[in-house]
C-alpha cells in the first residue's frame, strides 16, 4: 500500500472538476456524472485531491477503476485521509477515457477524464461536447476551486 501525501490545507485547491446535475429521484441515472481535469498523469498524487473535492452525498469512495494506459504506474491501494482506496486497472479502451468511482452503499460515479496536457480551449470543447450529450449541461463545467 502506498501512502498518499496529505492534501493541502484546502484539499480542493486547484481541483478542476465539473459535475452534471443529478436527475430527480426515480429518473434514470446519467452514464457520465461529470468531468475531471487532473494536472498530471500521476494518479497517486491526483486522486486525493479529487476524492477530497467530491460531494459528501457521494459517500466514501473505496474503489477506483482506471485505464492503466492513461496513468503513470500506480499502486494497488492508496491511503487517502485515513481511508484505504483500492485502485483497479483496466485495459479496455474507453472512448472517451473515464474514471469509475465506487462507494459501497452509495453508488457508482463515472467521470470523463480530460487529458492533463489539454489546453484550456481543448478542455472546454471536450466538456461542452459532454454537456451536449447529457442534454443538461447546466450543472457541468470546469470549476477551479
Amino acid at each position: 500500500m502506498t501512502l498518499a501525501p496529505p492534501p493541502p490545507l484546502s484539499s480542493t485547491s486547484g481541483l478542476r472538476l465539473g459535475l452534471a446535475s443529478q436527475p430527480a429521484q426515480g429518473h434514470r441515472a446519467l452514464r457520465i456524472d461529470g468531468a475531471w481535469w487532473p494536472h498530471s498523469s500521476d494518479l497517486a498524487s491526483e486522486l486525493p485531491r479529487l476524492l477530497g473535492g467530491l460531494p459528501h452525498a457521494w459517500g466514501q469512495v473505496t474503489s477506483v477503476l482506471v485505464d492503466e494506459a492513461v496513468w503513470s504506474p500506480f499502486p494497488g491501494r492508496l491511503l487517502v485521509t485515513n481511508q484505504v482506496v483500492r485502485l483497479r486497472r483496466t485495459t479496455i479502451e474507453y472512448s472517451p477515457t473515464t474514471v469509475c468511482l465506487l462507494a459501497p452503499g452509495s453508488g457508482r460515479w463515472d467521470l470523463l477524464v480530460v487529458p492533463p496536457a489539454a489546453t484550456d480551449a481543448e478542455a472546454r470543447r471536450l466538456i461542452q461536447s459532454l454537456a451536449t450529450v447529457l442534454k443538461d449541461g447546466a450543472g457541468l463545467g470546469v470549476t477551479v476551486r
